[in-house]
């Protein structure tokens, strides 16, 4: 790939990212294949230029680690790659998510957090207070990516990369090395996390994975793109079963038992990507990883 005016090269894949998690997860844990690698592992899409790969596993204290690449020759190149935890445990959740084109590439990279970081500042304490250098690391490299509301915003933690580049050699390369320190930082959250006993707290924890999983699935981003290359009820099955598994069986609430406000009068969802909220133009956390009036 040439590191010169963009373009995404024949030699330039979202694999590596996925290999370096799985070969860093297995020095830690033993990876068991999750069920829905199985089901998911043969999708063909409808283009044949289009090369499409899923994994999943899980772990003992891993509920999900799954991964979906899209590679079209010379053109489009897509990372969707999070890990979710076991409900006995309340450690942020991994999410790497990537967009090329030739012309940009767009990206989100983050430990979600289970719980608000704004109004759970315990939870902030607990696993954002020391990474902050991560993000002052980054920040210059892969700066922020322009407006984003406080609609997006409200899953994501004050270490979050949200970011737009040219896509060059040396800014994937500036992607893969934050993926990595961040996966790692990720790993070592996993590794100190201690397994909680009370079901009360079980149950929290539970609830707060399945409202991240309901967002999700209903605002997917890349829903538009696979349900291109894989028809809608494959994509619907996709994001369902496997991208954000476990909508379906963490819990019974629905998107708008969660969020009332995209009820529109009869009972459908406002499928708008944004409703009411205070757009940031810039990161809206300080240094600390305190919020600038997120809301």
């Amino acid at each position: 790939m040439s590191g010169g005016a963009g373009g995404l090269g024949a030699g330039f894949s979202y694999q590596k990212f996925v290999h370096f998690a799985l070969e860093q997860t297995r020095l830690r844990s033993t990876l068991v294949p999750h069920p829905s690698q199985e089901k998911f592992k043969f999708i063909k899409p409808n283009e044949d230029n289009t090369v499409l790969n899923t994994l999943s596993f899980s772990t003992s204290k891993i509920r999900l680690l799954r991964s979906l690449t899209i590679e079209q020759k010379n053109s489009v190149q897509v990372l969707d790659f999070a890990a979710f935890s076991e409900p006995e445990y309340d450690f942020p959740i991994f999410c790497a998510n990537a967009f090329s084109s030739p012309a940009r590439s767009i990206v989100v990279l983050d430990l979600n957090p289970l719980y608000d970081t704004t109004e759970h500042k315990d939870y902030r304490e607990k696993y954002y207070r020391n990474l902050m250098p991560l993000i002052h690391k980054y920040s210059e490299l892969l700066p922020w990516g322009g407006k984003i509301t406080s609609e997006s915003l409200r899953f994501f933690s004050p270490i979050v990369i949200w970011t737009m580049f040219e896509p060059t050699e040396a800014n994937h390369q500036a992607l893969y090395s934050a993926f990595m320190d961040y996966y790692e930082v990720w790993l070592e959250l996993m590794d100190g996390a201690v397994r909680e006993t009370s079901e009360e707290k079980i149950d929290r924890n539970r609830e707060a994975q399945h409202k991240y999983l309901t967002w999700r699935a209903e605002k997917d981003p890349g829903y538009p793109l696979l349900k291109k290359l894989i028809g809608e009820s494959g994509a619907k099955d996709l994001v369902r079963e496997f991208l954000f598994e476990g909508v379906g069986s963490l819990g019974t609430k629905s998107f708008l038992e969660y969020f009332p406000e995209y009820a529109q009068q009869d009972g459908t969802v406002n499928r708008k990507r944004s409703m009411a909220g205070k757009s940031f133009g810039t990161r809206p956390w300080d240094a600390h990883g305190r919020s600038q009036h997120i809301g």
